[in-house]
């Protein structure tokens, strides 16, 4: 009962009436389980999303609404620069700079709220409302979906942990950027994937990983999490075939569109390879605290920044490697979102961009790994700032914004509050008594291993060896 066991809980119940009885009934609801109390948070909390963007929806933006009510999502730009207020089909008619699935989403929200407006126009009942709006509310209902998908998942694979996906449910991260962007379909993606190896569906987790990957780079490192989680277990084989169904599944999204537009199908990875430093990334930090002459210097537009796509590429195998080795040296196996939120969150924080709707992509994660109320809510909490000057500083000071500098003071303090969280989940992989998914309740030891909960290790450091021995 997280009311017994979490402090943060414990308090807030103090606003219904305190924790849960000791001789009250569990497990016998009719119809308020805990998966649809969590889906009535979630659905609570997206409809406050809702409300939040509001003031974007119609497409007009006059006098900076996007920055002055902090609704600004791509969605609602990208629907007449991408042409799909024309019918222009993703890739074929227009260069779209996300992963074809994502294309694709974008694609059916499209086709959707067009439908919607030719029987509006046709028929009195509904109203008529601009195409922009339509297929924003189209694409938000679809999010939405998403997002509960996410809530069901996460749910399944907190095992005997049910009250953790309110974790999920509560986050004022997706109360921020739920609609900011396309990234729930990936998230949704990658935790039915970890869903499907939980029920030892290792062929259909990579079939569900691989479409992940087609929305989004990031499930790959899932995969990566997979292959260093077999390697210590001797389950190599059982992750080659989850490998190749997400081979497989991405490359029957992506091969179709890359022989008909390849020029357009390779626009995503031609930018991110000539884009410089995003300014949320500390990469940007640095050269504005070094100077412009850090690293590449002064770029002409268009000009691939290559000695920063190198340092970028080796910091990032660094971090790999630390994770890495964590997972073969550790006393006990970790647990697989442990290690997938260590090699996602190395990712963001060493990658050159880092979009505010990523982190969305460590919320499931992150409640899997370490479901404590108090530190995940102090992570969000800087998340849900650093949204505040990022917005003001584009408005710009002239306007009533802020100067950069207030924009880097919130990044400074939510990779802070990331690292932090990190090394907690670090700790306790490394002191599996401090882990409370493992301590909860004996004889649990990956809710979402799949497989792998309770496989002998077949292979670890010398460290690991001799603690099990």
């Amino acid at each position: 009962m997280p009311s017994w066991t979490d402090p943060v809980v414990r308090q807030a119940s103090e606003a219904i009436g305190g924790p849960w009885g000791r001789f009250a009934v569990t497990g016998r609801a009719l119809f308020w389980t805990p998966l649809r109390v969590c889906l009535l948070f979630a659905t609570l909390a997206l409809a406050v999303a809702w409300v939040k963007q509001a003031p974007c929806a119609d497409g007009d933006w006059a006098g900076s609404v996007q920055y002055t009510h902090f609704c600004y999502s791509d969605t609602v730009p990208l629907f007449g620069l991408h042409g799909l207020d024309d019918g222009a089909v993703p890739y074929l008619d227009s260069a779209v700079e996300y992963p074809v699935l994502t294309g694709a989403f974008m694609a059916l929200a499209a086709t959707v709220s067009a439908g919607y407006d030719r029987v509006a126009t046709a028929s009195g009942p509904l109203p008529e409302v601009a195409p922009v709006l339509s297929y924003y509310v189209v694409t938000c209902l679809l999010l939405t979906v998403c997002a509960l998908l996410v809530v069901r998942a996460t749910l399944a694979l907190a095992g005997r942990r049910p009250w953790d996906a309110a974790m999920i449910g509560l986050s004022p991260l997706l109360v921020v950027h739920a609609f900011t962007n396309w990234d729930l379909l990936a998230v949704a993606l990658a935790t039915l994937g970890m869903w499907a190896w939980a029920r030892h569906r290792p062929v259909l987790a990579g079939v569900l990983l691989g479409l992940g990957v087609a929305a989004k780079l990031y499930p790959a490192f899932l995969l990566a999490a997979l292959l260093l989680l077999c390697l210590r277990a001797g389950r190599l084989r059982l992750w080659a075939r989850t490998a190749a169904a997400a081979a497989l599944a991405w490359a029957a999204v992506d091969v179709p569109v890359a022989v008909l537009a390849p020029e357009n199908w390779s626009r995503f990875f031609t930018l991110n390879r000539t884009r410089p430093a995003d300014p949320d990334s500390l990469w940007n930090l640095a050269q504005h605290v070094a100077g412009n002459g850090w690293l590449d210097g002064p770029l002409a537009e268009g000009q691939t920044p290559t000695v920063l796509n190198a340092a970028v590429a080796v910091v990032l195998l660094t971090g790999l490697a630390a994770v890495a080795w964590l997972t073969l040296a550790a006393p006990v196996r970790p647990r697989l979102a442990q290690i997938a939120f260590l090699l996602v969150a190395v990712f963001l924080l060493t990658n050159k961009v880092w979009s505010p709707q990523y982190s969305l992509w460590l919320l499931p994660l992150a409640v899997l790994a370490r479901p404590r109320w108090r530190s995940l809510l102090a992570w969000q909490a800087t998340e849900a700032l650093l949204w505040v000057p990022r917005l003001l500083w584009y408005l710009g000071t002239e306007n009533r914004g802020v100067d950069v500098e207030w924009f880097f003071l919130a990044v400074t303090l939510r990779d802070a509050a990331v690292v932090v969280l990190m090394a907690l989940v670090v700790r306790d992989v490394l002191d599996p008594d401090r882990d409370v998914v493992r301590t909860s309740w004996r004889g649990v030891d990956d809710p979402a291993g799949g497989p792998l909960e309770h496989a002998p290790d077949r292979w670890a450091l010398r460290r690991s060896a001799d603690r099990l021995a």
